[in-house]
């Protein structure tokens, strides 16, 4: 039914119909005012008509001042004379002072003459000497007009009598008519004519409107493209022409937004930083990728919301807080697994986020969001408390040799050089203690050497079999040199341990350098030794894959916990700190270790389980068509 008539509500219904009845109007008001006009017009010219004539009031005044019967006769003459020039009269009649009526213009009713006339008004203006006149619906005649008009004698001293005129007045109105007639049908004509034209000059002004209502349509569904034709110079014309140039810098200003609305989702995506906008009531409107992986949120979790929420500072904060003191803020995330088997509560898989707050603020003041900006500050603050902690490592593991050196010193000044038995002794305890702390100052040489990378390596093309072997049976030397001087010195306790090996047959040659890969083994040998139980055996494999060769040391010790296990590659770190420090260990072996291999472009790592011993293997790059001749003996 709302579009059926639709078109009501149109301009262009509007407009047409605004016109044709502004015209209706204008004519209706012309007619009525003109047909007014024409009817006094016609009844004043027929008034003018009916007016007896001076010389037959005059005739008729001397008459009826006579009484003479004779002479009154001559009034009926003078009365048809006058009635004879005019047909509309349909009465005429002469009455004296005394309301009896002495003539009239019918011959055939010649039988009132001498009675009294029953008409009052033809009395009223004899009485009162005014001429009455008026204008009435007689249903014989039709409109009929009649006049009284007094006659005074020839002196106009006294009134003698009264003329009666009556007259029919439907030749006035038929013409009147006629002419009304004439006008409604020009009316129509004009009407008509004029509705055209309002149709046509409707159009002529809306068309150019619904152009631009079109183009206004699709610039909000985003085409740019059309134009509005421009039909005339005038405001309508005007109007179009600023509708076009609207378009286009409307277009212009899409395709900027729309640029730097693509150039900051670039730059929100490659930031490394995450980024976070909220509106005024801190729900998050933007959220760039890094955000939602330093948050662990996706994108459908994080849009909507709250900010305070996802940060997980919505217990102590609230966001009307924040806006009041935007003050930056470290917030710590953990990654859980989602399998809990796997999960490790000392695994450290938590960021340390660094939250700057910034408000968004109109010209006016008024706050309508906040964006924050969340900086990952792990490894910032893993190294600051790194550094921290090799500080007090160091710290302390110079301060144990040291405070045993001051203390076995301390002891010969008050006199035990005396003594011949402890003075050896404490000088030898002295000695070694040194000799650690040399180790250790000198692992840590190298290890800031490697840091800076001011380690280099000399390399050299080696059959890794022979190397192996090589370091191995040093260590087999070793045992049986321990073990002759532990017979020699009852004293003396030899830990038994047993190297098995299992080596591939293919020689197997790799470019490393020697004195630094030695050192690796070394140290791993070293660790095996020491945490091997007394008869344990030591399981050395050397294998081949496609590009790497894979060396493993396995032993049959009490193993690494599970949550030790990512850290012993770290600088003093010590599984069982107290054993270790009594073997005199430094803490660095493996640290040194780890460089020198990830240098060779290697890896190095362990598996291991509490009571059933540690395995530790090195990966090095292989290439299997390189050959050399006999590895010579270091």
């Amino acid at each position: 039914m709302k579009k059926r008539f639709a078109f009501l509500h149109s301009i262009n219904f509007k407009i047409a119909l605004s016109f044709i009845l502004i015209l209706i109007f204008t004519i209706e008001i012309i007619g009525a005012y003109f047909v007014r006009q024409l009817e006094e017009w016609n009844v004043s010219q027929f008034e003018s008509n009916l007016v007896v004539p001076v010389y037959a009031m005059n005739r008729i005044s001397e008459n009826l001042n006579d009484n003479d019967k004779n002479t009154r006769k001559n009034i009926n003459t003078t009365i048809q004379d006058f009635a004879r020039n005019n047909s509309d009269i349909t009465d005429i009649q002469v009455v004296d002072r005394n309301g009896v009526i002495v003539g009239t213009k019918d011959a055939d009713r010649s039988a009132i003459i001498g009675r009294r006339t029953l008409k009052e008004n033809i009395k009223q203006g004899i009485s009162t000497n005014k001429k009455i006149t008026q204008i009435y619906y007689d249903k014989n005649l039709g409109s009929s007009y009649e006049s009284i008009t007094p006659v005074s004698s020839p002196d106009n001293s006294t009134v003698v009598g009264a003329i009666y005129v009556k007259a029919s007045m439907e030749s006035v109105y038929q013409g009147i008519s006629t002419i009304i007639v004439i006008f409604l049908t020009a009316s129509l004509v004009a009407g008509l004519l004029g509705a055209i034209i309002a149709i046509f000059i409707s159009r002529a002004i809306t068309r150019p409107i619904g152009e631009m209502k079109q183009q206004a349509v699709r610039m909000a569904e985003g085409d740019y493209s059309g134009q509005v034709r421009v039909y005339s110079p005038d405001e309508l014309g005007q109007l179009a022409m600023a509708v076009n140039d609207l378009s286009v810098k409307v277009e212009e200003a899409t395709e900027n937004s729309e640029s730097e609305r693509r150039r900051l989702d670039s730059v929100l995506t490659q930031m490394s930083d995450g980024v976070i906008a909220t509106n005024r009531l801190g729900n998050i409107t933007v959220i760039n990728e890094m955000a939602r992986e330093y948050l662990n949120k996706t994108e459908e979790e994080a849009n909507g919301a709250q900010l305070v929420d996802i940060l997980g500072i919505g217990d102590n904060t609230s966001f009307d807080e924040l806006l009041e003191n935007p003050e930056p803020m470290i917030i710590e995330t953990t990654d859980f697994s989602d399998d809990e088997e796997d999960y490790d509560e000392n695994d450290d898989n938590s960021l340390i986020l660094n939250a700057d707050f910034s408000l968004i603020q109109r010209n006016s003041g008024f706050i309508s969001g906040m964006v924050c900006v969340l900086h990952d500050v792990t490894e910032q603050q893993k190294i600051d408390s790194e550094r921290r902690q090799f500080v007090s490592n160091v710290s302390h593991e110079l301060r144990t040799p040291l405070t045993s050196i001051s203390s076995y010193i301390d002891a010969l000044n008050n006199g035990a050089w005396k003594d011949q038995k402890l003075a050896p002794q404490f000088l030898n305890v002295t000695a070694e203690e040194t000799d650690r702390m040399i180790r250790m100052i000198q692992d840590l040489l190298n290890l800031s050497r490697m840091d800076q990378g001011r380690s280099k390596l000399d390399k050299e093309l080696v059959n890794f079999n022979e190397f192996f072997s090589y370091i191995l049976d040093r260590f087999d030397m070793m045992l049986k040199k321990e073990k002759a001087d532990a017979k020699e010195d009852d004293t003396k306790v030899v830990k038994n341990y047993r190297i098995k090996r299992i080596f591939t047959n293919k020689d197997l040659w790799v470019e490393i350098d020697t004195d630094k890969m030695t050192q690796v083994v070394d140290n791993i040998m070293n660790n095996a030794i020491k945490y091997s139980p007394d008869g344990g055996v030591i399981t050395c494999r050397l294998l081949e894959t496609n590009k790497h060769i894979i060396i493993s040391v396995s032993d049959e010790g009490l193993g690494i916990p599970r949550k030790d296990i990512k850290k012993v590659f770290d600088r003093f770190y010590r599984v069982d700190k107290a054993r270790s420090r009594k073997q005199g260990g430094t803490g660095l072996g493996l640290s040194i270790s780890k460089e020198i291999v990830e240098q060779h472009k290697g890896r190095i790592w362990v598996n291991s389980a509490e009571g059933r011993g540690s395995t530790f293997y090195i990966s090095l790059p292989f290439n299997p068509n390189e050959t050399g001749g006999e590895w010579d003996e270091i």
